[in-house]
């Protein structure tokens, strides 16, 4: 058995849904597949979130709007019956006409969540109805999670558990990325992008032989195309290369995905869906590490500094604090460093959590912060690469391992 994921450029039309079948339909026979929302559908609806929360009725029915026609559209230029899609588009519509009730975490994942419903309804009707059968089935009665909203922890046993009495091979099923549950039957999501480790999830479970996860992109190229005009497709890459660019934002393939598949030997294959018969890039357990360097850039990020308000020193007790407040606020570390009297971090700028956080920060911290910064990490790096990254860019912080070096810059413009 194998798992395939397709992202949302993968079917940000019906072109890409006739496009996606046609390769379940030649590659993909017995497959387990993930698909996630479609196209931009996830950026929607933490719109609507938005607005719903902060009670901007006139956005929400825009932001509604927007969602349903997109989807109607994609339907229409498409056979099948797409019921099960309509009523869930009417579903979205009941729950923002509700009172508010609960978190803004749990309130995003009841709404967010509905993008990978939709989109996964509308393929299976499609693929179904052209001669391909395939089964439907809900993520959320897979993937069992406590009640961390929007950052659900895996229930590996529970999990298990639902996915080989549910999930049987010889047909292909077709579920959602990104979807869980919590134990009071509430639908949690497993963090921004987290529909890769939903297929990993299950190729753990199923003990499967594979997951191919289908990107607009060749493969794993040593840096993203929209900063480098020369980039080179990594053909094999071991487990451990893959957590490390992942881990420090390499978009292609989520954090979290590798570690399950690495546990069981399972390869991961990293192939474009429009170039499907092209081989891609395949992750392993390989002994060789890469051989040339691999740039990452993360945009929009907040260098924030610390300084005890009581002069203290940067020790355990600041320490435990600070990363108490950030747990607490769901903000992820990029980078850190810290001197006797201060503490620096690198964060992505997410309005949602970071201007929480830094108020937070305030009654414990003299605090200092700089927005619009890069993160530029190297891995295999040497004094050429770093040269190369820094032409009209101010650099503010450094940091450097054996293998690793990372960079925060301001464009200079």
């Amino acid at each position: 058995m194998n798992v395939f994921k397709f992202g949302g450029a993968s079917v940000k039309d019906s072109a890409g849904v006739k496009n996606l079948v046609d390769i379940v339909r030649t590659q993909g026979q017995g497959a387990v597949v993930v698909i996630s929302a479609m196209g931009k559908t996830t950026n929607s609806l933490e719109e609507l979130v938005r607005a719903y929360m902060t009670l901007k009725t006139t956005t929400c029915k825009a932001r509604l709007e927007d969602i349903r026609t997109y989807h109607e559209t994609i339907m229409s230029e498409l056979m099948g019956n797409f019921e099960q899609a309509k009523q869930t588009l009417r579903d979205l519509d009941e729950i923002i006409k509700q009172p508010l009730t609960g978190t803004y975490d749990e309130v995003y994942d009841q709404i967010v969540s509905l993008g990978e419903v939709l989109s996964t309804q509308i393929v299976a009707a499609y693929m179904n109805a052209v001669g391909v059968t395939a089964q439907w089935t809900d993520a959320r009665q897979l993937i069992s999670t406590d009640a961390t909203f929007r950052e659900g922890r895996v229930d590996w046993k529970e999990t298990a558990k639902r996915v080989t009495q549910t999930i049987k091979r010889g047909g292909i099923t077709i579920t959602q990325g990104f979807l869980g549950q919590a134990p009071n039957g509430r639908t949690t999501t497993l963090g921004r992008e987290g529909s890769d480790y939903t297929a990993a999830i299950l190729a753990y479970c199923l003990n499967a032989d594979s997951v191919t996860i289908w990107k607009d992109v060749p493969g794993v190229l040593n840096a993203d195309p929209k900063w480098f005009d020369e980039t080179v497709l990594l053909e094999k890459i071991t487990y451990q290369d893959a957590i490390e660019l992942a881990y420090y934002g390499a978009t292609v393939i989520h954090p979290k995905t590798i570690k399950p598949l690495q546990n069981k030997g399972i390869p991961l294959f990293v192939r474009s869906f429009l170039k499907p018969e092209a081989p891609g890039t395949v992750i392993g357990n390989y002994e060789h590490h890469l051989m040339i360097p691999s740039f990452i850039f993360k945009v929009n990020q907040v260098l924030v500094s610390l300084h005890p308000n009581d002069f203290s020193f940067i020790a355990e007790d600041n320490l435990s604090r600070i990363f108490g407040r950030f747990a607490q606020a769901g903000v992820k570390i990029n980078l850190m460093q810290n001197t006797a009297i201060s503490f620096s971090v690198v964060i992505d700028n997410n309005p949602d959590r970071v201007p929480a956080l830094l108020d937070q920060l305030k009654q414990d911290f003299r605090v200092n912060y700089n927005n619009n910064l890069e993160l530029i990490t190297i891995r295999y790096y040497d004094q050429s690469t770093i040269d190369r990254v820094l032409v009209n860019k101010k650099l503010l912080l450094e940091q450097k391992s054996r293998y690793t070096v990372q960079l925060v810059v301001k464009d200079l413009g």
